[in-house]
């Protein structure tokens, strides 16, 4: 189970009319083409500008969205430049789009950088929308999305669509009523909009643990199969609390005192190593998870929260990962000067290529487990030897 940083989550896909790839040609319908839409496909599709077009065959159930001034016009017949021969040209199928795919969502810890491209690194647990964030559609889009969940409910912070922000449940279970949220909307979830800010400084439950991670999440990420994770060259990789795929890299576990504030800790994270022009490719996810524990590594005796540091490069190869690995040597080194005045009170690294920090790491917890171990083991053989010398056992 994942808890994150309450950011903005902004859906990928969409079902307008100028975007080329919406078409079986990889190309926007020209005057020439006639254009066709199956007859039994639900759509939703927003128009832009004005097309002037041979012919059109709509769906049985659908709507277009006009932008002032946008529309169709029959072809007179006139040059279009680049469209000489035309052809048909069939409308793609949107109902595969589904909002459990991590790939299908951007983030970014503020509005500006939602617009300016700055998108934040998260495990795939987090990266499909958590119950503290805020979900926008674009405005002037269309897009129809499966919201199949295995919970149902499907808790927000708040979701914007086509430019109105929903923070109430009543207005937002008006509109899901309308016309065209039928056509966007399919599969039996049902959203739930909290308004109700991350009160915890060390994050809170982004909940997506609940919609069966990692059943959901990862198979429509790789399929159901799960056979999509990318080829990985490094020795040991590691496999990340909420992840689907093992990655190369490092991966660093914290725990933390009441003092602890992640927000403050990732800003320091930020600023203090991912600006430098050695880390330029370094991409770091920061969040606080639930990390089985086990008694001398066989018996399970529960989870405990832990703030995970997962930090992947851009390298390929044999050096795929290395540049992470610095930086979690950096940070490790950091932590032992700094980290108690930002409540950190224990740290665990783990690197998959094991060429700088000897591989898989144990922490303080880990040894002295081990230790105990090891003294009750000769505790039970010295009670045995001496039960044997007393005659008691043979």
């Amino acid at each position: 189970m994942a808890v994150s940083i309450a950011v903005y989550k902004q859906w990928i896909p969409n079902t307008n009319f100028e975007n080329a790839s919406n078409w079986d040609k990889d190309r926007i319908p020209c005057a020439n083409d006639v254009v066709l839409f199956k007859d039994n496909k639900v759509i939703s599709v927003f128009v832009q500008s004005t097309h002037s077009l041979k012919d059109v065959y709509l769906p049985l159930n659908g709507e277009f969205i006009m932008a002032s001034g946008a529309g169709f016009e029959a072809f007179d017949g006139s040059l279009d430049p680049g469209c000489d021969t035309g052809s048909e040209v069939m409308f793609t199928d949107a109902e595969e789009y589904k909002w459990h795919d991590p790939a299908l969502w951007h983030a970014a810890s503020s509005l500006e950088d939602l617009e300016q491209g700055k998108y934040l690194f998260s495990v795939d647990e987090e990266r499909v929308p958590c119950q503290h964030d805020d979900v926008i559609f674009q405005p002037e889009t269309s897009f129809r999305v499966n919201i199949d969940s295995s919970e149902q409910m499907i808790h927000l912070q708040s979701i914007s669509i086509m430019g109105q922000k929903f923070t109430s449940n009543e207005a937002l279970a008006e509109y899901m009523q309308s016309g065209s949220a039928k056509l966007q909307f399919h599969g039996n979830g049902t959203f739930q909009v909290l308004n109700d800010r991350c009160a915890d400084k060390s994050g809170c439950d982004c909940g997506n643990a609940k919609v069966s991670f990692p059943a959901r999440i990862c198979a429509a990420l790789l399929g159901d199969s799960g056979d999509r994770c990318p080829a990985l060259e490094c020795k040991n990789p590691l496999q990340p609390v909420g992840h689907c795929c093992t990655i190369c890299g490092a991966i660093i576990s914290l725990e933390y005192t009441p003092q602890f504030d992640i927000g403050r800790y990732r800003n320091r994270l930020l600023h203090a190593f991912l600006t430098l022009p050695k880390y330029a490719g370094v991409q770091m996810a920061i969040s606080k998870v639930q990390k089985g524990q086990s008694f001398l590594g066989l018996v399970p005796r529960g989870s405990v929260p832990v703030i995970q540091i997962v930090l992947i490069d851009d390298k390929a190869g044999s050096r795929m990962g290395t540049n992470a690995e610095q930086l979690a040597e950096d940070i490790m080194n950091d932590m032992a000067e700094h980290g108690a005045s930002y409540g950190i009170v224990m740290d665990n690294v783990q690197v998959a290529t094991s060429s700088m920090l000897g591989g898989h790491s144990v922490d303080g917890r880990t040894i002295v487990e081990a230790v105990f171990g090891l003294l009750l083991g000769l505790l039970v053989i010295g009670v045995m030897l001496l039960l044997c010398r007393k005659g008691t056992i043979r």
